[in-house]
């Protein structure tokens, strides 16, 4: 799946009479009371007669924001060069970088009467290697203001700027996200293919939905609200007229609406935003480990209940997790007391924690529970993770892989789709390993295998099955017996791969 960040903005208003934009206070809508069962069971008529009202107290508040752009881009090599025609037909850059203007469009919305606006970061970040030059705010009456940026954080895709004049704005406010409910109606109001103050209408379709994109904020509130491109930044409106959510994106096999939007949760917002608008620094929580879902054949292998942890791949040298005793393997069950599942990830329970602080994390490690103290490291910023990432990728791919030898025999060919050797001395050189590594080399796998499926390949050294050492082909063999004879479907391998950091897959037997 690929999720499409659109700049997309959308007010989701549902239900009936609204409070305030504009500072002043508005009627409040009164209950009707009926004891009966029935009232209690049947739910209230649908849709309200129309959102109009609502929408006219809202719009006014909700705002389109542009920018102004120079990027580089890379210029255009001269098909000539190095010819007798070489400047035949000009300068053609000489594939020299060069600078373009660009722009890009999205929505965004006014929280306070001196002007103060919350937008996405992406909705006023620079493309790629690029500068803005200018951030410009539109009003719902045609009025141009130019914007400063205030604060912006990449990890929350959250940005506030400041806008200026004499009258004071129109604005809304942060609702408690915490509230919300499947079926609520909601509205969002926004710009979406520059078509401002675009109003859509749905419901609210999950609560804290996790997209599986790992960050320190993947939680959103799912809506069927119609966002598109042009939408970012734009609120989510209950049918109060508070801001329970930011659009921030969709997912999009064509590129548009396809009924699946997301929206940041007020709660997650509201704090962000403050310390923005005051200038102070975003800390968060970070351990300093690579992790996957505890799911499927990972599960299965582990004999553990799915979604229920969080399995660690890897651990940074020196960071708090490392310091903490926690190793490759250990599967984090709890943090500060929550229980880690993947509505209420890792990733996000660390991120809300304040560096520095000690708090109990529990585990399993090798199916025995364990308990550790860590104290809390400070997560470095989303540029140095990605320049960090950049050294874990797949290595280029080379011709050192041993040569065809000796293999295992049928039964692991048969259950794992694999052919494995121990790992001699020549092997270890040629793959540029000690020579006293233990383990076994793969010299052929199965391509219509699970372990083909998963990637392994010629050259991979099988370091562990099960958390046990297999130096030899029995060992691994002898592991294969018991985990089909204890009913499980996958044995769980550690591969070290040149290049690369020692990694944990689970592997389905066939």
């Amino acid at each position: 799946m690929r999720y499409s960040y659109g700049l997309t903005s959308a007010l989701l208003l549902g239900g009936a009479a609204i409070s305030l934009i504009t500072g002043h206070p508005a009627g409040a809508q009164v209950a009707q009371n009926d004891d009966s069962q029935m009232a209690r069971v049947v739910p209230r008529a649908g849709a309200p007669a129309s959102f109009a009202d609502l929408t006219a107290q809202l719009q006014p508040a909700v705002v389109n924001i542009s920018t102004r752009q120079r990027i580089q881009v890379a210029g255009q090599q001269n098909p000539f060069a190095g010819t007798p025609f070489e400047g035949l037909f000009g300068n053609r850059g000489g594939g020299q970088p060069q600078t373009r203007e660009a722009q890009s469009l999205g929505s965004g919305f006014i929280i306070s009467a001196d002007g103060y606006v919350v937008t996405n970061n992406h909705v006023i970040a620079p493309q790629g290697r690029g500068e803005v030059e200018e951030i410009s705010v539109t009003l719902t009456d045609g009025t141009v203001l130019p914007a400063k940026l205030i604060g912006n954080d990449a990890s929350s895709d959250l940005a506030v700027l400041k806008i200026e004049r004499r009258e004071p704005f129109p604005f809304v406010k942060f609702g408690d996200s915490s509230q919300a409910r499947v079926g609520d109606w909601v509205i969002a109001i926004g710009n979406p293919f520059a078509l401002g103050g675009t109003v859509t209408s749905g419901i609210v379709s999950a609560v804290y939905r996790n997209t599986g994109s790992g960050g320190a904020y993947d939680r959103y509130i799912q809506t069927d609200a119609s966002i598109n491109r042009g939408n970012s930044g734009g609120p989510l409106f209950d049918m109060q007229g508070n801001v329970i959510g930011i659009n921030n994106a969709i997912f999009s096999p064509s590129g548009g609406s396809v009924g699946i939007g997301f929206a940041i949760p007020a709660e997650i917002a509201a704090p962000i935003v403050e310390k923005l608008r005051a200038g102070q620094e975003i800390e968060r929580g970070y351990l300093g480990v690579q992790i996957q879902p505890v799911a499927g054949d990972l599960a299965d292998s582990l004999d553990l209940p799915p979604n229920q942890g969080e399995f660690v791949q890897s651990v940074e040298p020196g960071q708090a997790a490392d310091k903490a005793g926690i190793k490759p393997g250990d599967v984090i069950t709890r943090v500060d007391g929550k229980q880690v599942t993947s509505d209420q990830t890792l990733s996000f329970l660390v991120a809300n924690i304040a560096p520095g602080k000690r708090i109990p994390i529990e585990l399993y490690r090798e199916g025995q529970r364990r308990s550790v103290t860590v104290t809390v490291g400070k997560r470095p910023s989303e540029e140095e993770l990605a320049q960090s990432q950049m050294f874990n990728g797949d290595p280029q791919q080379d011709d050192d892989r041993p040569a065809s030898g000796a293999t295992s025999g049928e039964a692991l060919a048969r259950d794992l789709g694999l052919q494995v050797s121990p790992l001699t001395a020549r092997y270890a050189q040629q793959l540029g390993v000690p020579t006293d590594t233990g383990g076994l080399v793969i010299l052929g796998v199965d391509g219509n295998s699970d372990a083909g499926q998963k990637g392994l390949q010629r050259g991979d050294i099988v370091v562990t099955a099960n958390y046990r050492p297999v130096n030899a082909i029995g060992d691994l063999e002898a592991i294969v017996r018991e985990a089909k004879s204890a009913g499980r479907e996958s044995v769980l391998l550690r591969i070290q791969r040149r290049g690369r950091p020692l990694t944990y897959v689970p592997i389905r037997l066939r």
